[in-house]
């Protein structure tokens, strides 16, 4: 095994993998590329750019959200860097696990032990997922008549849904009380969650990075697809289309497709329509604000997760 380890350059592999991976998604998806592309020839530039502009703090964002969960200092360059590799795994693994592998192999990188890197992924994820349906419930109260929430669940999938939603829990709860060795490993994680939660909000400087980029992330990500709104003409108002798009991601957030890649879109239409949109604009502001958040930063995204493989930050 340590000859054939040796022979294989896996590290070199590692780097071409994205490469490979965005090549093979781009060429299943040429057809939307294509068409979006297409729609952004005909838009106003001044408003791509600024929807680019918002991409862009995304990132930042994301990278303040990760450095608020943990107590150590992390370097600031390298944790932005793989801010934005990570949003090209996202795209190109299951939705969540490209970015959560990035980041938890950064960290422990960083000396941090794998419990506490764990511990602080989860807390990323809670809190990222607050803070997107406390935008979303703070929009539905500013505009109680911008979207029907039925309208992005399919006729007859309600009831399914809250079956599901119900039955879950309490199968993973049997589960717990049955296996005794999965229930020692899920406490002892969640001891170390808890302690390391505390310790991070002892600190304010921390619980500010964490809960303020929590809530800008997705607000920035709301921003583009109004601005690209705004590119195409899109007649619906500015905090109806954040609620479109907001409540479409929450939607979408459990369905296992790389970046959410078509489902996001699909739900994105849904939604747009919802509030007052017409149909064929609507697929055309998705379209285009899809190819700047996710299509123009996959390549360089995957030549910085490369890079980063090949130095050894992650």
């Amino acid at each position: 095994m340590s000859r054939l380890s040796r022979r294989v350059p896996v590290r070199r592999l590692l780097c071409v993998l994205p490469l490979l991976l965005v090549a093979v998604v781009a060429v299943r998806h040429r057809a939307v590329l294509a068409e979006g592309f297409g729609h952004l020839a005909t838009a106003e530039w001044t408003w791509l750019l600024a929807a680019a502009g918002a991409t862009c703090l995304t990132w930042v964002a994301a990278a303040c959200t990760r450095q608020g969960a943990v107590v150590e200092r992390l370097p600031g360059r390298r944790l932005l860097a793989v801010q934005f590799a990570a949003g090209a795994a996202n795209h190109l693994l299951p939705t969540g696990l490209g970015a959560s592998a990035v980041n938890l192999r950064f960290m422990t990188v960083c000396g941090l032990p794998l419990a506490r890197s764990s511990a602080a992924l989860a807390l990323y994820l809670l809190a990222e997922s607050v803070g997107r349906l406390a935008l979303l419930g703070a929009l539905l109260i500013a505009f109680p008549g911008a979207l029907r929430l039925g309208t992005l669940v399919p006729e007859g999938a309600a009831g399914p849904l809250l079956l599901v939603v119900a039955v879950v829990p309490v199968v993973a709860a049997g589960v717990l009380v049955l296996v005794r060795r999965l229930r020692t490993a899920v406490v002892s994680f969640l001891r170390t969650a808890l302690g390391e939660a505390r310790s991070v909000h002892t600190r304010p400087a921390r619980a500010l990075a964490l809960w303020g980029g929590a809530l800008a992330f997705p607000a920035l990500q709301a921003t583009g697809l109004v601005l690209v709104g705004r590119a195409l003409g899109l007649p619906v108002p500015a905090g109806h289309m954040a609620v479109a798009y907001l409540a479409a991601t929450v939607a979408v957030a459990l369905v296992p497709t790389p970046g959410g890649l078509g489902s996001v879109e699909a739900a994105l239409v849904v939604a747009l329509v919802a509030v007052g949109g017409p149909a064929a604009v609507a697929t055309a502001v998705v379209l285009a604000y899809r190819i700047i958040t996710v299509w123009l930063p996959l390549a360089p995204g995957a030549l910085t997760l490369a890079a980063l493989v090949r130095l050894r930050v992650i």
